[in-house]
């Protein structure tokens, strides 16, 4: 099954020095852990921070080479998964080129037809990683415990390291490395500098080291090689990272995280999610997404992931993405006088006081949750009071997120207005126009991670282009039906609007929440599904705040009750109940292209 594993190690980086001592390692690596501990830098210091991080990181890390070319290996990894029972006929791996190894139909597969499936005895999984040599340790380590994503790195390095490793054929075609920011040279992370996605990978890099700095104590314990956990750790976690996916536990009874081989050889295209997990089989199943001719790449859909996440996540940028977006973080400032009130509303619509929202590549920009949280962000007093108190201020708060209700033509003017006049302001962030990033991207001999980096800086500007220049003209429509005096669609309880949207509003679900807008200061975790999840990615920090929070709630609920008094509200407490629109649209999130 394969050839002897044989592994070469440089020191990573250019001009390192000389491997240094294990004394000097140890000392490294306790300033290392130090130095990610710390409290997040202050605003304006991350890149500070980062570019002493990754000092450290290159003094320590050494790189991996793998002898051998991944296509020496395919022919091993095909014949595993054959012997193990997994389907192999009809498609076979290839090299695309640009697009990296993917699979080929061999025949034609019509659309929908059951064309793979992977018994779960071949996947990589932390209930495989418990009944590893690594499930002693499991049972003592709360990281590993916590943490599936680096349970699944950590169980990948042992069976990395392990010559007679069930999963070895699977491991050895694994790429030799990625194309994830973990891997940019630092002068190419510096041309995202400015974005709205820079934050998230100068972040992603101080807990991918650390992970390593953890890792380095915790395999002093593990009977394993210990060099080739030393050395392999970006390589394993880039790994995990682009190709984890959630399926259920073998009872069926919750869900874990898993590594499918061969399955995660299939390139992104846009459609719908076809992969899922037969219980009863006790496999993972993807069917067709559509027809495919002999010769013809087979795609399957990743999710419904922006390009920053594609870029920091998968190390692809994606450029005909139909679900593109822009993070961009919004809140009502609590010193302002009418932040009690505002804060209630909100709540009443499931909406937190801050959020992380997202503005879209199409038409409209903007979700039914931000649609909601700008109309009460510009309401005034007495539109506050309305819809906290007024006749059937309950039902109200339900046509928020709904474009076919607006508060009024002044609340739509407001909130437009703020719209393009946001975007107009974090477009002048960025250090280049859109025309010379344009221009750059003609350069022949750009590298590709900085040709992904000003493909991504490129993205996020159009995106927030396009949303000032639908901002200014929804500001003149409402302008317009103001000045001309037209009467606000009314609100009729048997309205049809409240329960489906109209074509305009097929982006502007009544539902309001949605996984990608999440309270500023935490971070989102993995989502539960019912289906396969491409590629998704486990969070390293979880619920930070939420003490802090529940008190901020207690205070705003408190400020609201006196606010309510003031006012000489009798009838507010059967009208508090939250109208809480959580059945929540998640969002299915993807794994790598198979470079």
């Amino acid at each position: 099954m394969g050839k002897k594993s044989r592994v070469k190690t440089q020191k990573s980086g250019t001009g390192a020095s000389a491997v240094v001592s294990p004394k000097e390692m140890m000392n490294l690596i306790s300033e290392l852990l130090q130095k990610c501990s710390s409290a997040a830098p202050s605003t304006g210091k991350e890149w500070e921070e980062y570019i002493q991080i990754k000092g450290l990181v290159e003094k320590i890390r050494m790189s991996i080479v793998f002898e051998g070319s991944r296509d020496d290996y395919y022919p091993d990894l095909m014949s595993w998964a054959q012997e193990n029972r997994a389907s192999c006929d009809g498609f076979t791996v290839t090299n695309f080129g640009t697009e990296g190894y993917g699979l080929r139909a061999t025949r034609d597969i019509k659309a929908d037809e059951l064309f793979l499936w992977i018994p779960r005895k071949m996947l990589m999984t932390v209930e495989s990683a418990q009944n590893s040599i690594l499930g002693p340790l499991y049972s003592q380590d709360r990281i590993l415990q916590a943490m599936g994503n680096v349970t699944l790195a950590f169980h990948l390095l042992c069976e990395r390291s392990n010559p007679a490793s069930f999963w070895l054929p699977y491991i050895r075609s694994l790429p030799q490395e990625y194309d994830t920011p973990l891997y940019y040279q630092q002068d190419e992370v510096q041309l995202l500098l400015g974005t709205q996605a820079v934050l998230d990978i100068l972040s992603q890099y101080k807990n991918t080291a650390r992970q390593y700095a953890y890792f380095y104590k915790l395999v002093q314990v593990v009977h394993c090689n210990k060099d080739w956990l030393i050395v392999c750790d970006r390589w394993a976690v880039s790994s995990v990272m682009t190709r984890q996916n959630q399926i259920p536990t073998e009872d069926g009874s919750r869900v874990t995280l898993a590594l499918i081989p061969l399955w995660d050889m299939c390139n992104h295209t846009n459609g719908l999610i076809t992969t899922g997990y037969n219980l009863e089989d006790d496999r993972c199943e993807c069917v067709a997404l559509q027809d495919y001719k002999e010769n013809e790449q087979i795609y399957i859909f990743y999710g419904t992931r922006s390009n920053a996440e594609f870029v920091i996540h998968n190390g692809f940028f994606f450029q005909d993405n139909a679900h593109d977006r822009v993070k961009i973080k919004l809140g009502v400032s609590k010193s302002e006088r009418l932040y009690a009130m505002k804060a209630e509303v909100l709540a009443r619509a499931g909406i937190p006081a801050s959020c992380i929202f997202a503005l879209h590549c199409n038409e409209p920009p903007i979700s039914a949750q931000l649609l909601a949280f700008l109309r009460v962000f510009c309401m005034t007093e007495e539109e506050l009071k309305d819809y906290l108190l007024g006749d059937r201020a309950i039902n109200k708060i339900f046509t928020l997120g709904n474009s076919e209700f607006p508060v009024s033509w002044e609340n739509e003017i407001k909130l437009w207005t703020f719209l393009e006049t946001r975007a107009a302001l974090l477009l002048k962030t960025y250090k280049t126009t859109s025309e010379e990033d344009r221009s750059m991207l003609e350069k022949p001999d750009l590298s590709l991670h900085s040709r992904v980096a000003i493909q991504l800086r490129l993205a996020e500007k159009q995106i927030l282009e396009k949303a000032s220049a639908s901002g200014r003209a929804k500001r003149l429509h409402f302008q317009k039906k103001l000045e001309e005096g037209a009467p606000l669609p009314l609100y009729e309880e048997n309205d049809i609007a409240l329960l489906e949207n109209t074509d305009a509003d097929a982006k502007l679900p009544i539902i309001l929440r949605k996984l990608e807008e999440v309270e500023e200061g935490q971070e989102i975790q993995v989502e539960e599904h019912s289906h396969l999840l491409n590629g998704e990615k486990a969070m390293y920090e979880m619920g930070m705040e939420a003490n802090g929070q529940e008190e901020d709630q207690e205070k705003v609920s408190r400020d609201v009750n006196s606010a309510l008094d003031l006012i000489g509200s009798s009838t507010q407490k059967g009208q508090r109940e939250v109208a809480n629109l959580s059945a929540s649209r998640t969002e299915d999130n993807p794994k790598e292209n198979s470079e």
